[in-house]
């Protein structure tokens, strides 16, 4: 059967966590999920992307995001970012303002502080719940709710390594019904996120990065991603990335120049989940306004 809605039977007895949106290329998206982030690349760096996750189920997600992220100085970082969450009837569109201080902590290495405003608007379309469940009065109530929310995180970096922990929302929001039975629930999620970039030969032709991303949200599994990429010449990438009990995932990049870069991400689930669905795709692109003062020399991971 491959027709699904995945807010799971929006009932009075059921509730809906929601968790932040899913990337298979964290290493690259890091702003979106740790604000001590903005400005680390020395560059102003523009991000699209665009998941459309469990291909040929009806009602699976479909998450894009837009962010931009500058140096103002030295210390200082700034961010802006956009995610737009489709899952079954829902749609929930998150606006996101960070800020970061960084302090050197070595001729190589800086820490970073960063914070997050965000705004969360959430929609509900009861015509495409299931036939039952269109007239139920609960459900008509969920046009443009929106919810504000604060994070934090800190950022360990250099050019070659990172280490973050962060929170992207700190605030529980919950919707509830007459029965004040919890629907829709915006839960805290914890991310470790942390990578680093080996030479492999003295000519420096080929680099291996190794990341790994955890996050952690009460009532559900640790979630682990662990992944391995290889570039070459600076210019190509490729990888393989696996999530805990979850799904095996092949990755791919192209520096098309020094200003841009284009990745792309197909995962299967190793899950019973695979047998109705033809997988997820995920492709991204990245552009960054260099100039002569820029701190890149070369392509980085992340």
């Amino acid at each position: 059967m491959k027709k699904i809605v995945l807010v799971l039977l929006f009932c009075s007895a059921v509730s809906f966590a929601q968790q932040d949106a899913q990337f298979t290329q964290y290493m690259h998206n890091t702003i979106n999920i740790n604000p001590a982030y903005a400005g680390s690349r020395g560059v102003m760096s523009v991000f699209g992307l665009y998941r459309t996750q469990w291909v040929g189920l009806d009602g699976a997600p479909e998450t894009g995001t837009l962010s931009l992220n500058t140096p103002v100085n030295n210390n200082v970082g700034l961010g802006f970012s956009v995610i737009n969450d489709k899952i079954g009837p829902t749609n929930e569109t998150n606006f996101a303002v960070d800020f970061s201080y960084s302090i050197p902590t070595s001729a190589t290495t800086k820490l970073s502080f960063g914070i997050k405003g965000s705004a969360n608007i959430f929609n509900l379309d009861p015509n495409k719940l299931n036939p039952e469940d269109q007239g139920d009065p609960q459900f008509s109530d969920f046009k443009n709710k929106f919810s504000p929310n604060v994070g934090a995180g800190v950022y360990y970096h250099s050019d070659r390594g990172y280490i973050g922990l962060s929170v992207p929302n700190f605030i529980e929001t919950n919707r509830y019904d007459d029965n004040e039975t919890a629907i829709f629930k915006e839960q805290i999620n914890y991310y470790l996120i942390a990578g680093y970039v080996f030479n492999l030969d003295r000519y420096e032709m080929i680099k291996f990065k190794p990341a790994v991303l955890a996050k952690m949200i009460e009532g559900s599994p640790l979630q682990v991603d662990a992944s391995a990429n290889f570039m070459y010449n600076d210019k190509f990438v490729l990888g393989v990335s696996y999530r805990w009990s979850a799904a095996l995932s092949a990755m791919a990049g192209f520096q098309v120049t020094k200003s841009m870069y284009i990745g792309y991400a197909y995962d299967r689930e190793t899950t019973k989940l695979n047998n109705y669905n033809s997988g997820s795709h995920e492709i991204f692109l990245r552009f960054e306004f260099l100039n002569n003062y820029s701190r890149i020399t070369s392509p980085r991971f992340f």
